[in-house]
């Protein structure tokens, strides 16, 4: 067995069912979103709590966090609906569990979650991170997520178009939910920026650099709203669009044999987890022409931002200079010849645990003499 720790329980007060995957600790403590979501059958959400904290590990590991990784996963029938009172029962339920790892995993918010939510586990377990300011947390990580997207958006345009300016070209980005909403609002930012000095240069130049494109989609029409700097589309348009950057920034497994032959971006970088339905198709990417940034580096600054405020006390500064270094792990990837982006992102995070574990070894053996 690759995990370390699996849990699963009967949370007491719901009845439902939570599964908490630990899968290394090599680093130290692991962290893990905290997913509420609706599986066909409880065995489908450990599943996705397994594959989850593996992800997890690699992410922490190439974000250069004292961490490992885990997950939580509560599993809800199909159609179970939680009022307010069974939401509380539930997440004083998960608060348990995680109490009961003594310290060996944290949780933070995931699909289904959100910070008010870590503030309810934590009437229960100190273990609960992405908490508001109000709380005593560090809020909203959709923020430094998304400044970890331009960071990585700036590696791939520089790796792919010799250029890391992001004002003049073009983007779709696909689901507008809080991450995409403020990816989306920053690219506008930097397209208005980019227009503004190139009227600053001859008509000709003008002419030949204005290439900003800004697309957006989400199957929630209602998310519109959050698209008034951009072109809007169907999801189908969108990830299909004629542009330099696709941006995923939805659910996972959008990526597979089938959607691949059909798209037409030159690279593809965001923070939707899980974006291969398998890891065959990276060698698909590749064999078309498109780079692909590994979404387990692309999606790392919010976690990046709340653990090292949070857990390890930095200053918001310092954890913003981490967000950016982003930039600097995604490019070593990207350049990382003879495998794909992905064996590079894994490999890396492999020998970054193996290096500590040769090391926690070493301090014991050392004690035992």
């Amino acid at each position: 067995m690759e995990h370390e720790n699996i849990v699963i329980r009967r949370g007491t007060r719901s009845g439902l069912p939570i599964i908490v995957a630990v899968h290394s600790t090599a680093l130290g403590q692991a962290i893990g979103g905290c997913r509420i979501a609706h599986y066909p059958h409880w065995r489908d959400g450990l599943t996705d709590a397994l594959r989850l904290s593996v992800a997890m590990s690699d992410k922490a590991a190439l974000a250069g966090l004292p961490n490992g990784g885990g997950k939580t996963v509560v599993a809800l029938p199909p159609g179970h609906v939680l009022d307010p009172a069974e939401r509380r029962d539930l997440l004083h339920d998960v608060g348990d569990v995680i109490a009961s790892l003594d310290g060996a995993y944290a949780t933070g918010p995931d699909v289904g979650t959100g910070p008010d939510d870590m503030v309810t586990i934590a009437e229960r377990t100190p273990y609960a991170f992405c908490r508001p300011v109000s709380a005593g947390g560090s809020g909203d990580s959709s923020v430094h997520t998304a400044a970890g997207v331009l960071a990585a958006l700036r590696a791939v345009c520089a790796e792919r178009f010799g250029s890391p300016e992001l004002g003049g070209r073009s983007f779709a980005v696909l689901g507008l939910g809080r991450v995409g909403t403020h990816v989306l609002r920053l690219l506008a930012q930097e397209k208005t920026a980019h227009e503004k000095a190139a009227q600053l240069r001859t008509a000709h130049e003008k002419t030949a650099k204005r290439k900003a494109i800004l697309y957006a989609a989400d199957v929630d029409e209602s998310r519109r709203v959050h698209a008034e700097n951009a072109t809007w589309v169907t999801p189908q348009e969108c990830l299909t669009a004629d542009v330099d950057v696709l941006i995923p920034s939805a659910l996972g497994g959008l990526l597979t044999p089938s959607t691949v032959p059909h798209l037409r971006c030159a690279a593809i970088a965001g923070p939707a987890n899980n974006q291969l339905d398998e890891p065959a198709t990276a060698d698909l990417l590749r064999d078309r022409g498109i780079l692909w940034a590994p979404d387990l580096v692309v999606s790392a600054g919010g976690i990046i931002h709340a653990t090292a405020v949070e857990l390890h006390h930095e200053t918001s500064e310092q954890a913003g200079a981490r967000v950016e270094a982003i930039a600097g792990t995604l490019t070593e990837i990207l350049r990382t010849t003879g495998s794909t982006p992905l064996e590079a992102a894994r490999t890396k995070a492999q020998a970054v645990r193996e290096k500590a574990r040769r090391e926690t070894h070493r301090r014991r053996d050392q004690r035992a003499a």
